[in-house]
């Protein structure tokens, strides 16, 4: 089972993650595209990601704007390094 960071890791992580935010147990991050299909092709390159890494995010899509939050489910949905990780992967394919 993954160990919730400390916020203090949790900040120290996200300084070199550009336009993430911690709130509510989770970080997150809004990605903006010139239409729908960038959007959609980005949130199939996340899926792939996600998969590979046993990790799934929370995606919200509305046209050309894909907002993302990430937090474990299996550590009382709080943010782990899994989170940090996939966010790191996220911005690989962004």
């Amino acid at each position: 089972m993954a160990q919730p960071l400390s916020e203090a890791d949790i900040k120290q992580a996200l300084s070199s993650l550009e336009g993430w935010e911690f709130s509510d147990d989770k970080i997150s991050k809004e990605f903006g595209f010139n239409d729908f299909s960038e959007a959609l092709g980005f949130i199939v390159r996340i899926g792939l990601e996600a998969e590979k890494q046993v990790h799934h995010p929370e995606l919200f899509n509305v046209y050309n704007t894909v907002q993302i939050s990430l937090s474990t489910h299996d550590a009382g949905d709080k943010v782990t390094q899994k989170d940090v990780d996939l966010a790191k992967a996220i911005e690989s394919v962004s």
